[in-house]
């Protein structure tokens, strides 16, 4: 088996697959697993098994406020944890390998024959020959692997953080929706020491993304909430346009990012990645070890039953806002209020009204 990707969903399928006795390669293109980080770094609390590792967990959070653009704020529940990223997915890639898998880092997928299961991958050692029974893509929004099987590439929206100190303790996440942010928000994750000051926006503005962010970094170090120094800047593109037509083609299977299980109003995947990665993983022992011809398909169908209603929903709200957006209506409250899954009118009104 191979897979493509060493993120969440990757590790998760990799380690699943190897842990049950099938033989696993798996390529990860960054030199360094998890490096440069590119998430807000917020895990939901039935992930917590996974953040056992020495140097994943940061702090706990028990809260969200959410700033309408009038700025009024509402308080919420939201329980979880804040991890290092870098530690959390490299953690996971070390499960997988102890339990068996093989695992190139700084390693590409240069060429892909689905007709005959080939690929040729490439590295610092050169090119490697890889015929595969199965493959597992995890390779994120911008998949090379669908890429090179003809399907569409995504929707996405693209984000910019900045990691700084904060100077006032908090288990409580910020989130700022507002007009200076279409199609996305900004927000605030406490990470113990530190904190991840952030924003999401449609595509077509990124090139205007820094102003804004830029705007908030200066206003929270005068309320004497975070530092002014910028420790690290990342970015990224988060997949919004909801699941894959089919997450199993032929005997390519898509999990994580790579099949669209990414929320398209929060942008959370980190979750639906763990979950489809040792689904596939699962799934990938049925059919090449007890010849479950049918695999796949309750693969997919578990998937699509567990996220698909959620992420269409979120999907439709997304339409639903962006229209307002043509319509600049984004500095209004109500629209806000119906378009951000803190407030009940986020569920309680109709989707396509």
């Amino acid at each position: 088996m191979l897979v493509i990707g060493l993120g969440p969903a990757g590790g998760a399928a990799a380690a699943a697959a190897a842990k049950r006795g099938l033989r696993v390669v798996a390529i990860e293109k960054k030199k360094e697993i998890g490096v440069p980080v590119q998430c807000a770094e917020f895990i939901p609390l039935p992930l917590a098994r996974h953040a056992q590792a020495p140097g994943v967990l940061a702090q706990r959070i028990s809260g969200m406020k959410s700033t309408l653009p009038s700025g009024a704020v509402t308080a919420a529940p939201f329980q979880g944890l804040m991890v290092d990223r870098a530690a959390f997915d490299q953690a996971l890639a070390r499960e997988a390998e102890e339990s068996g898998a093989v695992l190139h880092v700084a390693t590409r997928l240069a060429e892909l024959s689905a007709a005959d299961s080939t690929a040729v991958v490439r590295g610092a050692r050169g090119a490697l020959a890889i015929a595969y029974r199965l493959l597992i893509a995890a390779d994120g929004p911008h998949s090379t692997v669908a890429n090179r099987i003809g399907l569409p590439a995504f929707d996405t929206v693209n984000t910019r953080q900045y990691t700084v100190r904060l100077m006032k303790s908090s288990t409580d996440t910020d989130i700022w929706l507002s007009e200076r942010y279409p199609g996305g928000y900004a927000w605030l994750f406490p990470k113990g020491e530190y904190a991840n000051l952030g924003l999401g926006m449609d595509p077509r503005c990124r090139a205007a993304m820094k102003a804004p962010l830029d705007a908030l970094h200066r206003q929270l170090p005068d309320e004497g909430r975070i530092g002014r120094a910028i420790r690290f800047r990342t970015g990224g593109a988060i997949p919004v346009g909801g699941l894959r037509k089919r997450l199993a083609v032929g005997n390519i299977v898509f999990a994580g990012d790579a099949a669209g299980l990414t929320h398209p109003i929060t942008g959370a995947g980190i979750a639906a990645a763990i979950v489809s990665g040792e689904r596939a993983g699962e799934a990938a022992h049925a059919l090449l070890a007890t010849g479950d011809e049918g695999a796949l398909a309750d693969y997919e169908a578990d998937i699509r039953d567990q996220f698909e209603h959620t992420i269409a929903r979120a999907r439709e709200r997304r339409r639903w806002l962006e229209r307002a957006w043509r319509e600049q209506a984004l500095g209004s409250d109500a629209v806000q209020r119906r378009g951000w899954i803190a407030f009940e009118e986020y569920f309680r009104e109709p989707v396509c009204a």
